[in-house]
């Protein structure tokens, strides 16, 4: 009896601490550590993929169009990607430049890539019938990528799954009432049970991008997921692994890894707490994550470059994505801009990988963008619009060693803005003023790539 009391004095006393569930509380040094190869990268592909590629009319079709399950099933009874070819998407990858990508494990709709145990939505059940995952996962890593895994906490295929406010049958008022006796808590033991199955079945997963919670009336957040047991058992099955911050873990120690925020750029390196922190953007080609064969709003090549500078230049990383065809192929929009991208990172990537925001005594030009690589001691400054012979450089009156153009490694003359008036740059009444500033001497036609960009090497 006297047992049976302290057991239950120590039970009631646990169940009243604060939920500490995640191992690995890290060091800051650690977790920089750990992160190291993710924040030198700075530029991933995603891959949104599923059944909604035959509608072609944007991955969630379901749920905007209020499609059921039974005419949805059409699309999982003609799903035949015929034409795929991972080690094409692959290459396609790394000749963009890209350094990690990740793949849509099981989007919202509730469709499955791999041949998982625990139910019958998914490749291998369709006219295609093998695994998509092990072989994307294989030519990737051939290539030198780092593998991520995007796995959806929102399942409109599960029957257990509860009607919420983002699903499709929401305002059925007939179907909600025939799911009035779901249980959240068996589907989020198949939620858990997946992610174990992916986190033991392919090798060691980079990074895990769960998406994504809604908490409040009509929604869910990590009591439904049960987020904490779960995220204890991805860092104990992959303890080296990068995780983002849609758990609904934001106030947990060790909840999440990065932000991440989706199709916006923001204004300034994102903080939490005043303090800096790992941030990703991910961004589309158009305005469509699945492959939507008639949407236009198709951002162009240079845009893109011009975004991926400017995420580095305020210390994120850059997530773009692809959305294959049915048959299993990136559109010829697509590799276009990836082909561009990658003819533009052949000559400048070193302005990219390793870089990060500059140090704040370096003023950014008007028209410019400016990325920094710490180690290498080198700035590099990005000019969006070519001026006429010369750059003015607020705060880098002795710091520069060195200038080129980074496209050939032609050199670039520069002065200190203490003579700038002797050739001219001041009127009368300046010249000889003193400052902190240097010009450099551009040609004047400016080089033939699509986002010229001048390397600084540092004193």
């Amino acid at each position: 009896m006297r047992i049976t009391s302290v057991f239950l004095l120590l039970l009631i006393f646990s169940l009243a601490l604060p939920a500490m569930a995640i191992p690995n509380q890290e060091t800051e040094a650690q977790r920089e550590a750990r992160m190291k190869w993710w924040t030198e990268a700075r530029f991933g592909m995603f891959i949104h993929w599923g059944l909604y590629a035959l509608p072609a009319r944007h991955e969630w079709v379901k749920q905007y169009e209020a499609i059921t399950e039974e005419d949805y099933q059409q699309y999982f009874d003609h799903f035949n990607p015929d034409l795929y070819n991972p080690k094409e998407w692959a290459r396609l990858a790394k000749a963009a430049g890209m350094k990690y990508f990740v793949v849509t494990t099981k989007h919202h709709e509730g469709f499955c890539l791999w041949d998982s145990k625990y139910g019958d939505y998914k490749a291998t059940k369709t006219p295609y019938g093998k695994d998509l995952i092990k072989p994307m996962v294989e030519a990737f890593r051939a290539e030198g990528l780092r593998v991520g895994f995007y796995h959806s906490l929102i399942d409109w295929h599960h029957p257990e799954y509860p009607v919420d406010k983002k699903h499709p049958m929401f305002n059925n008022l007939e179907f909600r009432k025939t799911a009035a006796n779901r249980d959240v808590r068996k589907y989020a033991e198949y939620l858990h049970n997946q992610v174990r199955e992916l986190l033991t079945e392919y090798g060691p997963i980079d990074c895990l991008f769960m998406d994504f919670s809604f908490p409040g009336e009509n929604g869910k957040g990590r009591n439904d997921w049960q987020s904490e047991k779960l995220l204890k058992m991805i860092r104990e099955l992959q303890p080296q692994i990068i995780v983002d911050d849609r758990l609904d873990l934001l106030d947990v120690p060790g909840g999440w890894d990065y932000r991440t925020p989706e199709q916006f750029m923001p204004q300034e390196w994102l903080k939490v707490d005043g303090k800096r922190v790992p941030w990703e953007t991910c961004q589309t080609f158009s305005g469509s994550w699945g492959y939507h064969r008639d949407e236009a709003t198709w951002k162009s090549v240079r845009q893109l470059v011009v975004m991926l500078v400017e995420v580095v230049s305020k210390g994120g990383n850059l997530l773009l994505n692809v959305g294959p065809t049915a048959r299993g192929t990136f559109d010829e929009r697509a590799k276009e801009r990836l082909e561009g991208i990658g003819a533009w990172m052949e000559g400048h990537s070193r302005s990219i990988y390793g870089c990060t925001q500059a140090p704040d005594e370096f003023k950014t030009p008007q028209n410019c963008l400016l990325t920094y690589n710490p180690t290498a001691k080198r700035l590099y400054v990005h000019v969006l619009e070519w001026p006429m012979g010369a750059l003015f450089l607020d705060g880098f009156a002795g710091h520069v060693a060195y200038a080129q153009l980074l496209n050939d490694a032609s050199e670039v003359k520069f002065i200190d803005q203490s003579r700038a008036g002797e050739i001219g740059f001041f009127t009368e009444e300046r010249k000889g003023e003193k400052g902190n500033a240097i010009i450099l001497r551009l040609p004047v036609p400016p080089p033939a790539v699509t986002v010229p960009v001048v390397e600084l090497f540092l004193k």
